[in-house]
């Protein structure tokens, strides 16, 4: 019974940590949306409140429209005109005291991450941390550049250490060139190694380069 018991766990357990996840960001996205159709319902004529009242009732609605304005947003940004409104909104919150200091650094991580012309999370690479003979996978972010470059002997690599189970935290570390192992893992693959704490592990035979990368390299 106690073999069954968990058997049967394990295949609904992933799932209903799957429904639960994506019930709470539901949830949090129609929060949102209910939160400004209530701002809206003061400034509109009193007749409008039967059709505001129907759309906060829509399950679902807030991440329609919020997956709308990204597009929205995205196509407006792309072009020369919202290029250059995105260009004035970033000095103004630029310089901004405290914003600046919270928008700067959010605005240059999201851009490292998510820039399709970037080289962050590309590789996966195996380094001794947080001691000498203890290995942890690593992810490379870059280089050191600047007087942080000048500062070091040699050449060295930008990297990107991740906490287990949860990958969003971790610490930053520049270590040489010649003391990271490169893997053919891809990043996926890495991370689902790291969040399962070594149990899901990509067969050897299965493992293959980044797309474009070479399997030999470094950074």
């Amino acid at each position: 019974m106690r073999k069954y018991l968990f058997a049967g766990l394990l295949v609904w357990l992933p799932l209903a940590i799957t429904v639960g996840v994506l019930m709470w960001a539901v949830g949090l996205m129609d929060g949102v949306f209910h939160g400004v159709l209530m701002a809206i319902q003061h400034v509109l004529p009193t007749s409008a409140d039967n059709f505001l009242a129907l759309l906060a009732g829509v399950p679902g609605l807030g991440v329609v429209l919020l997956v709308l304005l990204l597009i929205v947003t995205g196509m407006f940004v792309t072009n020369m005109v919202g290029a250059w409104w995105l260009k004035q909104w970033n000095n103004l919150l630029s310089h901004i005291p405290i914003v600046k200091s919270i928008y700067v650094s959010v605005k240059q991580v999201s851009d490292t991450l998510f820039s399709t012309n970037g080289n962050a999370f590309r590789e996966a690479v195996m380094v001794q941390y947080p001691r000498e003979g203890s290995w942890t996978i690593a992810f490379v972010t870059g280089r050191p550049s600047g007087e942080v470059a000048a500062a070091l002997p040699g050449e060295h690599l930008s990297l990107y250490v991740p906490t287990t189970p949860n990958p969003t935290s971790g610490f930053f570390l520049m270590v040489p060139r010649a003391a990271c192992l490169p893997l053919r893992m891809s990043v996926d693959e890495a991370l689902k190694y790291i969040i399962s704490m070594g149990v899901v592990a990509p067969p050897a035979g299965l493992i293959v380069p980044p797309e474009g990368a070479d399997p030999n390299r470094v950074g």
